[in-house]
């Protein structure tokens, strides 16, 4: 067995690292200033939670809560972050339910932000979406250009989805195709800022 001709890797004997040193805030009162291609997004930057409606052809109607943050840290993207849990007829949590992560982009044309937006979001039941879409005010519609999933999810091959500020409130109404059927009426809620 031969040394290594480079020698150790620099990190080897290198001391430890701080806490990532960057702010990543949902409050534009705080943390770093808002990168200008997002102003057309600044209405959903926030914290929010409320309550909603869920189904589809193949499940039955269920009640749930859920928690949106969307946050940035001065680049020229949102941050999503989503978890909700299914409510029982008295309002009361029964269980976890969906989880969602990702990315809201603007599409730059020049170095300037057009009305077109993309997201990237995924969950943990091993489905990844691509969104494409447009903001027109305080409205932000998006309907897949891609779906990936791995070989153990259910069967999502579309969605569309479309989210406005509503008297001061975030709403929106999610549709999916999936299990063989078209796109279906799937999710819609009403959430009001927490923070931010």
């Amino acid at each position: 067995m031969t040394d290594n001709p480079l020698g150790p890797p620099p990190w080897l004997n290198a001391p430890p690292v701080d806490p990532y040193p960057f702010e990543d805030t949902h409050d534009l009162r705080t943390g770093p200033d808002l990168h200008p291609s997002l102003l057309a997004l600044l209405p959903y930057v926030g914290e929010w939670r409320g309550r909603g409606k869920g189904g589809f052809p193949t499940i039955e109607d269920f009640d749930y809560a859920q928690e949106i943050r969307i946050s940035h840290d001065g680049r020229p993207f949102l941050h999503y972050e989503s978890r909700a849990w299914i409510l029982d007829e008295d309002s009361k949590p029964v269980r976890p339910a969906m989880r969602e992560v990702g990315w809201l982009r603007p599409v730059l044309e020049d170095g300037r932000a057009t009305d077109e937006v993309e997201a990237l979001l995924t969950n943990p039941t091993g489905v990844m979406e691509l969104y494409l879409g447009r903001v027109s005010g305080t409205q932000l519609e998006m309907a897949t250009d891609a779906v990936v999933r791995t070989s153990t999810a259910k069967e999502v091959t579309a969605g569309h989805r479309l989210y406005g500020i509503v008297e001061g409130a975030l709403l929106y109404a999610q549709e999916m195709a999936a299990v063989g059927h078209g796109l279906s009426p799937h999710l819609s809620a009403r959430l009001v800022r927490v923070g931010g």
